[in-house]
């Protein structure tokens, strides 16, 4: 098995996070990222990913809030729409 850099890890990191990879490369990519403070944090970051999308998504604007994007979007897709 060859050893993983930083930018090969990135290239498995969604078959690590699934499982699928070979255990000899699973290995490998563990023992790097447990060593490479940036990888550790790149692969936390994309870990909460969907968290986070899930948090934001869940927020509701407040009505007059949405009311006034509505009309701005109406709008600014009337004046597009006349160019």
């Amino acid at each position: 098995m060859r050893e993983i850099a930083c930018i090969s890890g990135v290239e498995l990191l969604m078959d690590y996070l699934e499982g699928v990879l070979p255990r000899d490369v699973h290995a490998a990519l563990e023992a790097h990222v447990a060593g490479c403070p940036l990888c550790t944090a790149f692969v936390a970051s994309y870990c909460e990913t969907p968290r986070i999308l899930r948090d934001a998504t869940a927020a509701r604007l407040p009505d007059h809030v949405e009311a006034s994007l509505r009309a701005f979007l109406r709008a600014r897709t009337k004046a597009f729409g006349s160019s």
